[in-house]
């Protein structure tokens, strides 16, 4: 029934934390309400209740929760505080002042001083700023905050500061049917659109037919090959993390291009292409292409075509074992430049706004990789890419 009145109390827009509710347990743990109804009633309204404006709204609660009762042993069950609370609990937040006095190791003294926590570390440590831990400041471990650290444990992101990631991730694939906005974006790719007839003739050229017809005196059929796109797409889609965000507008884009390119080919990267890429999320482990084999079966007659948020650690871009997933043996630059080498006509297009591409050092350094063809994912956007790609 505590935890009953606990989600009630929430549900009433009372606004009690977790913290308050160990706070409580913690007071009849102590026998401070002595099994008495009315005295449990002051006590917990002293611990949870903050603001006198709720006073109503906890009493209408309380009265509701525990109507009846008669002893305060029948409220008190063995109940577990769910998993979740106590993650919630470990998760440190700290102030912009607080997070401004952290200090980053930098790349080599952090995976440094990593080797030197693993041969000391001996338990688990929470909340703390040198061991690998929870809810600290520490370079190391998981719902904490560090401006440059290792992630170790934590699902999904927070602070966006981690430069590696010590987990095995997963990603969806991109939906290729998504209609929303695909219209839209399916006009703006029109400009890249170069037609030619290749291939076998089997579409009915009626001009030529009525004048071959005409000049033989009898019906003299004539067929050419059909009319399509010539121009070749290469797509690379940057998946999870921070792209878990922009989710809805890369499946409109991927969709409008699948439907506008018969020669479309496309590849998943996270954050920066290196040495390998994929065409599964599900089976991105398993089943890699090398960079260097989708650079041998290309030709440079591709448009290259990225689509990513470029925020990610500098490092990833600048520092050979940059990735935030696995150890590189060459920068993320190198293996960008290769691509562009090969294909001179590319462009990123970047989900977030032009406006902030300013705030992220990353987002800068790419731009200045692909030369300034980086373009937002808007329509405008797309329109200049493409003018960009059929020059």
């Amino acid at each position: 029934m505590l935890l009953q009145f606990f989600t009630a109390l929430r549900d009433a827009k009372v606004p009690v934390s977790l913290k308050e509710y160990l706070t409580l347990l913690g007071a009849l743990d102590r026998g401070l309400a002595e099994h008495d109804v009315e005295a449990f009633y002051f006590l917990s309204r002293t611990a949870l209740v903050k603001d006198e404006a709720h006073l109503d709204r906890f009493d209408r609660v309380f009265g509701t929760v525990f109507k009846g009762l008669e002893t305060l042993g029948e409220a008190v069950e063995a109940t577990p505080i769910p998993e979740e609370w106590l993650r919630k609990l470990a998760e440190k937040y700290l102030t912009e002042a607080e997070k401004a006095e952290l200090k980053a190791l930098g790349w080599d003294k952090l995976f440094e001083t990593l080797k030197q926590r693993l041969a000391e570390q001996k338990g688990r440590h929470q909340g703390g700023s040198k061991w690998i831990g929870t809810g600290g400041t520490s370079p190391f471990g998981a719902y904490g905050y560090n401006p440059e650290g290792i992630r170790i444990g934590q699902d999904g992101n927070r602070n966006f500061r981690a430069v590696k990631v010590w987990d095995k991730r997963e990603f969806k694939d991109l939906d290729d049917d998504r209609e929303i906005g695909a219209r839209n974006m399916r006009l703006a790719l029109r400009r890249l659109r170069r037609f030619a007839r290749t291939g076998a003739a089997e579409e009915l050229d009626l001009d030529d037919t009525i004048r071959a017809s005409a000049r033989q005196g009898y019906i003299d059929v004539k067929l050419r090959p059909e009319r399509r796109n010539a121009v070749k797409v290469l797509l690379f889609l940057d998946v999870g993390g921070s792209m878990d965000w922009h989710i809805e507008q890369a499946e409109a884009l991927f969709s409008a291009a699948r439907s506008e390119f018969k020669h479309l080919a496309h590849y998943y990267f996270h954050n920066c292409p290196y040495e390998a890429v994929w065409t599964e999320n599900r089976r991105r482990h398993e089943a890699k292409t090398p960079l260097l084999d989708v650079i041998r079966t290309y030709g440079s007659d591709y448009r290259l075509v990225f689509v990513g948020d470029a925020s990610m650690s500098p490092y990833e871009i600048a520092t050979p074992g940059g990735s935030v997933e696995h150890w590189n043996e060459e920068a993320g630059a190198v293996w960008m430049q290769r691509l562009l080498d090969h294909f001179p006509k590319a462009a990123w297009l970047n989900p977030v706004p032009e406006t902030h591409w300013g705030y992220t050092q990353s987002i800068g350094m790419v731009q200045r990789l692909v030369s300034g063809r980086m373009f937002p994912l808007t329509l405008e956007g797309l329109d200049a890419a493409a003018r960009a790609l059929v020059r």
